[in-house]
This record gives C-alpha cells, sequence and structure tokens, in this order.
C-alpha cells in the first residue's frame, strides 16, 4: 500500500501557502546564523514567523465578523518579521542574496495581506 500524504489545510488559501514556503525559506536560513544570532535576532524573527503564519491560518478558518482583527495582527507580525530581519541584514547576520531572497516573499504576502483587509473592510458595514 502506497503512503499517501494528507491533503494540506491551506490548499484554498494560496496567502498561507505562500507564507509557509517563505517560512520553509527562513528555516532553512535561520540555521546558517551565527550562533551568537541565532538565539538572538534570529529566535525573535522565528517566534514572529510562527505568529504571521497562526494568524493567517485563524483569519482563513474564522467566521467573518472575526476574519478583520486577525488579518490585521497578522499585518502587524509580518511587519514586525521584516523589521528584524532587516535587522539581522545590517548586523551581517543575512548576506545580500538571503536577505533579498526572503524579502520577495515577504513583500508579496504583505500585498496579499493588504488586499484581504481592504476587501474585507469593504465588506464590513461600518458602525
Amino acid at each position: 500500500m502506497a503512503y499517501k500524504p494528507p491533503p494540506q489545510l491551506w490548499s484554498n488559501l494560496p496567502i498561507l501557502q505562500k507564507a509557509s514556503d517563505a517560512y520553509k525559506i527562513w528555516h532553512g536560513m535561520l540555521q546558517e546564523f551565527p550562533r551568537l544570532d541565532r538565539f538572538t535576532v534570529g529566535a525573535k524573527v522565528d517566534s514572529l514567523f510562527g505568529e504571521v503564519l497562526e494568524y493567517i491560518l485563524l483569519a482563513g478558518y474564522s467566521q467573518k465578523p472575526h476574519k478583520l482583527p486577525l488579518v490585521q495582527r497578522a499585518t502587524t507580525k509580518l511587519d514586525a518579521v521584516k523589521f528584524f530581519l532587516n535587522i539581522a541584514w545590517e548586523i551581517k547576520s543575512l548576506d545580500n542574496k538571503k536577505y533579498i531572497r526572503l524579502s520577495t516573499p515577504l513583500t508579496e504576502i504583505g500585498k496579499m495581506l493588504g488586499g484581504w483587509r481592504k476587501q474585507l473592510q469593504n465588506e464590513t458595514p461600518s458602525e
């Protein structure tokens, strides 16, 4: 009997797939960080990245009234990931090539979150 992998939860959430792929890139880079930086700024980025993934997952499967605050939190956490990655680049824990390799999908995820937020804001009546 052949092994059949479980269906991916995020198959209907392209933003979650993209964020997951970006995290996999990050995870590979974290292992190459200088030891001290891995346990400081690297651990911070890793933790924030996990929160981004969690908020996107929760927003994707929440009821409509709960989606907007989760998307906003994901956006805030993504901005924090970008901030700390910039610090990692500035202290030379990430070289230019790795920084660009990770910044590109993060920028795309940010645009996707912004579009999602705008759509939710337009669907949510003002109170």
